[in-house]
C-alpha cells in the first residue's frame, strides 16, 4: 500500500537547488552554511539476506566489517572518504536496542547503488554487540536531542546534503533532522512517535507500557527479554529467526529516549518534536510493517497525516506481513529496495 502527497513531480530526478554556473566547492560551502542556519534457487532477493554479515553460529557477535561506522571524532576519515567519493552520502540512523552494525546489509546495498553510506553511532555506542552486553549502562541517559545533535555534526561535515534513513527511534530522528532542513531525501522506517501523534494502540502499551510506568526507566539502560523482543519486534517471524536476530543484534537501549517518546504529548518541553512545516524539509517516505507491534500502522499513518501538509513530497508505504524487525530480518532487501527506489527519484 502506497499513499502520496505533495505538489512536486514524484518522478523527477532533478534537484531545483542545483544551479548551473556554481562550483561544487561553493555549493558545498553554501550547503553547510545553509544547514547550520536551518537548524533551530536463490535469486538476488535471497542474496541480501544470505550474503549478510550476521554470524550463523556465534550468538552476540556483530560484524567487524567497515561500513562507514562513524564516531565523529574517530570517524573523520569516513566523512572525508564520503566527500572524496563524489557520491551522495546516505546517513543510516539506528534506533533503540540496536547498534550501527545492524545497517551492514543496507550500507552494502546502497554502496552498490552508487551512494556513500555512513552508519553513525549514538554517543558512546560500543563497537560491538558483545561490548554493549558486557557494559549496558554506557547506553543509558542518551536523549533524543543528544543523538540528533551528534548526527547533525556529522552531516555538517559532509560536502553534499545527504539522504537520511532511520529505523524506529532512528526514524523519528530522521524526521527531526529533515525538519531542520538537513537532508536531501528522508526515509523513516517504523518511526518512533513525536508530539502531536495521538494514537496509542494496545500493542504499544503491552510492549513498552511497563517501562514507561516505571520512574526509574529514565536513568536506566533497558534490555528486552527474548519474549519481549519476540512480541515487539519479531512477531511476524518464526521462532528460529526471532532467536537469531535477538542473539545477533539486540542490546540495551536508552530509557530516557523511550520516555521522551512515550510522554511526548504530556510534556510541552519534550525533545520528541518534529518541525513538519519547514518548507526546506526534504521529500519524505514513511515505511511501516503491517504487523508491527512496536510502531503499529496507526502511529505511522498519524505521522504521515501530520507530514503531508508540508509542500515537499510525502509518501507512506505499508509492507505486508512484516514486523518491527523488517530492516534486519530475511526480507530486508525488499524494504531496502523500496527505500532506494524513493531516494533515487530525488538524488
Amino acid at each position: 500500500m502506497r499513499v502520496r502527497s505533495g505538489p512536486r513531480d514524484a518522478g523527477s530526478t532533478t534537484n531545483p537547488r542545483h544551479d548551473s554556473g556554481i562550483t561544487e566547492s561553493a555549493r558545498a560551502d553554501d550547503r553547510r552554511a545553509g544547514r547550520r542556519a536551518a537548524r533551530g534457487g536463490r535469486d538476488e532477493d535471497d542474496r541480501f539476506a544470505d550474503a549478510d554479515h550476521r554470524p550463523r553460529a556465534r550468538a552476540g557477535r556483530a560484524c567487524n566489517c567497515d561500513h562507514g561506522r562513524v564516531n565523529f571524532r574517530a570517524g573523520v576519515p569516513r566523512v572525508e572518504a564520503a566527500n572524496a567519493s563524489g557520491n551522495t552520502p546516505v546517513v543510516f540512523i539506528h534506533g533503540l536496542w540496536l547498534l550501527p552494525s545492524s545497517w551492514a546489509n543496507w550500507a552494502d546495498f546502497f554502496k552498490q547503488a552508487g551512494y556513500a553510506p555512513l552508519t553513525p553511532d549514538w554517543p558512546d555506542d560500543p563497537a560491538t554487540v558483545e561490548e554493549a552486553r558486557a557494559n549496558p549502562d554506557v547506553l543509558a541517559k542518551k536523549t533524543l536531542k543528544q543523538v540528533a545533535d551528534h548526527t547533525t555534526e556529522i552531516i555538517d561535515a559532509l560536502d553534499k546534503k545527504p539522504v537520511v534513513i532511520g529505523h524506529s527511534t532512528g526514524g523519528l530522528l530522521a524526521q527531526m533532522l529533515a525538519g531542520r532542513g538537513l537532508s536531501a531525501a528522508t526515509v523513516a522506517i517504523d518511526p518512533g512517535v513525536f508530539r502531536g501523534l495521538l494514537p496509542l494502540p494496545a500493542s504499544v502499551l503491552r510492549g513498552v507500557g511497563p517501562f514507561l510506568a516505571n520512574p526509574l526507566t529514565r536513568r536506566r539502560a533497558i534490555t528486552l527479554t527474548f519474549d519481549q523482543f519476540k512480541y515487539g519486534w519479531a512477531n511476524a517471524l518464526d521462532e528460529k529467526e526471532a532467536k537469531e536476530l535477538y542473539d545477533t543484534f539486540h542490546v540495551a537501549g536508552s530509557g530516557i529516549s523511550l520516555v521522551q517518546m512515550g510522554n511526548a504529548n504530556l510534556n510541552p518541553w519534550t525533545e520528541a518534536k518534529v518541525n513538519t512545516k519547514n518548507p526546506e524539509r526534504s521529500p519524505l517516505l514513511i515505511i511501516d510493517g503491517e504487523k508491527d507491534h512496536t510502531v503499529p500502522w496507526a502511529i505511522a499513518n498519524a505521522a504521515y497525516k501530520r507530514q503531508r501538509h508540508n509542500p515537499a513530497v510525502t509518501e507512506i508505504v505499508k509492507i505486508p506481513n512484516r514486523g518491527h524487525a523488517l530492516t534486519i530480518d530475511h526480507g530486508g532487501r525488499e524494504v531496502a529496495q523500496t527505500a532506494l527506489d524513493f531516494v533515487k527519484r530525488f538524488t
